[in-house]
C-alpha cells in the first residue's frame, strides 16, 4: 500500500516500523516523551485517550472533509475517534469479538454445532466435553482477559470503565468472582491453556487451535483470516455466548490511524490515512485486515475479491451489527496499566496462587487508583 501511494505522489517517502504488540507500546512510549513520534501512528483504543490527553496527538478536525474525505463515512463511524470533543484517531475498520473454532475438533468432543443463542452454561459443558477428549476449548481469554471480561460485563448492564473513565465501571465484585471462578475451573480442567502455555505462543504457527490441541479461540473477529491461512483448513465463526449477548457485543475499531502532534507533515500524513481509509484500490490489498472498512463504497468494491475465511468475517461483522449495542468509546487513560493488572491477577487466579475473591478486592483497589490518578 504504501509503495502504492509513493508511486502516485513521488515527492513523498514513508519509511514503516515494524514491532510486537508489547514491544511496539515499549517503543512508542520513549518517541513520545522525547517528542518525537512517527508522522503517523497505528494508534489503540486502550490507549488513544492516554496519548490525546498528554498531548501528543494532532486533533483531525482540520483535515476531515478536506484532506480526509468523509462523504462515505458516517458519523458514528467518525465519532469512535472522539475524545473531549475532538477528534484524535480515525478508525481504521470495525471489530467485534468472537468464537472461532474447527468445527471437525468440535465433533472430535461429540458437540455437533453451537447454536447461535448459547449460553455460559453450553459454554462450560462443551468445555467439559473438549478436556474429555483430550482438547482445550478456547484458547485466549488468559491472553487478553479485558477482552472477555469486558463483554461478560457488558451483558450485565456494566462494562470495564466507567463513564467518566475515573474508577472501574460495576460496583458488585461477585461480576468479578463468578466470571473468574468459571475461567479458573476451566483453566484446572484442562479446558483452557494456562498461562505458561499460552506464554509460548510466539506466533500463529504456535497457536493452539492451528496445532489442532484447541477447539477454538476468542479473539477479534479480523484475526480469523490468518488464524485460517496459518491452520490451512476451514474454520467457523460466531457469537460470543449469553444470556443478553447483543448487550454484551459492540463493534469497536480494531485501531485507529493517528497522526503526531509533533509531525511537522500532518497534511501530507492525513492524505496518506484519507488513502488508507478511501482508496478502493489500496483497500483491495488490505482486504478487511485491519477491520471491515467504514466507507460502504470499498466494502462493496471488495465483495468479489474476499477469501472464504475474509467473507466469513464480514458475514459475521454485518451479522454483529444488528446483534449488539453501544461502544462505550475509547478505553480511559491507564487502560494499559489496568489491563496488565488485569492480566497478573487473571494468570495468579489460574495458577491457583489467589482466590477469585481475594483477586476481586485487590484488582479493584489498585485499578481504581490507577484510574483516579491517570490523565
Amino acid at each position: 500500500m504504501i509503495k502504492m501511494y509513493e508511486k502516485k505522489h513521488p515527492n513523498v517517502k514513508i519509511e514503516p516500523e515494524y514491532a510486537t504488540w508489547d514491544d511496539y507500546w515499549k517503543k512508542l512510549s520513549p518517541e513520545a516523551a522525547a517528542n518525537q513520534l512517527p508522522d503517523i501512528i497505528q494508534m489503540d483504543p486502550s490507549y488513544i485517550t492516554q496519548y490525546a490527553n498528554n498531548n501528543q496527538l494532532a486533533d483531525l478536525k482540520p483535515y476531515l472533509g478536506k484532506e480526509i474525505d468523509t462523504s462515505d463515512l458516517s458519523q458514528n463511524f467518525l465519532d469512535t475517534g472522539k475524545i473531549n470533543g475532538n477528534y484524535y484517531g480515525l478508525s481504521a475498520g470495525g471489530v467485534a469479538v468472537s468464537y472461532q473454532y474447527d468445527p471437525e475438533l468440535l465433533k472430535k468432543a461429540g458437540i455437533d454445532s453451537i447454536p447461535e443463542n448459547w449460553t455460559w452454561t453450553d459454554y462450560e459443558n462443551m468445555a467439559k466435553k473438549a478436556a474429555a477428549a483430550g482438547l482445550y476449548f478456547v484458547d485466549g481469554p488468559g491472553q487478553a482477559p479485558d477482552v472477555e471480561f469486558n463483554y461478560y460485563l457488558r451483558t450485565f448492564g456494566k462494562s470495564l470503565y466507567s463513564k467518566d473513565g475515573k474508577s472501574l465501571g460495576y460496583t458488585d465484585d461477585q461480576l468479578f468472582v463468578d466470571y473468574f471462578k468459571m475461567y479458573a475451573e476451566m483453566v484446572k480442567g484442562k479446558a483452557i491453556p494456562s498461562p505458561d502455555v499460552e506464554a509460548q505462543v510466539k506466533g500463529l504457527e504456535d497457536d493452539p487451535v492451528v496445532k489442532q490441541q484447541s477447539i477454538g479461540i476468542v479473539q477479534w473477529a479480523t484475526q480469523m483470516a490468518p488464524l485460517q491461512e496459518a491452520a490451512n483448513r476451514p474454520l467457523e465463526i460466531t457469537g460470543m455466548p449469553g444470556p443478553n449477548a447483543d448487550k454484551g457485543l459492540f463493534i469497536k475499531p480494531s485501531m485507529y490511524w493517528s497522526i503526531a502532534n509533533s509531525s511537522k507533515n500532518k497534511s501530507e500524513a492525513a492524505k496518506f490515512v484519507d488513502f488508507l481509509t478511501n482508496n478502493i484500490e489500496a483497500n483491495k490489498l488490505m482486504l478487511g485486515d485491519r477491520g471491515v472498512p467504514g466507507s460502504p463504497k470499498v466494502q462493496k468494491a471488495l465483495e468479489p475479491l474476499l477469501t472464504p475465511a475474509n467473507k466469513q468475517v464480514f458475514e459475521y461483522m454485518a451479522w454483529a451489527q444488528d446483534h449488539s449495542s453501544a461502544y462505550n468509546g475509547p478505553d480511559p487513560s491507564g487502560a494499559g496499566q489496568v489491563i496488565t493488572l488485569l492480566t497478573n491477577v487473571s494468570d495468579q487466579i489460574a495458577y491457583g496462587k489467589m482466590k477469585p475473591e481475594e483477586a476481586a478486592k485487590q484488582f479493584r483497589q489498585q485499578a481504581n487508583a490507577i484510574l483516579a490518578t491517570s490523565k
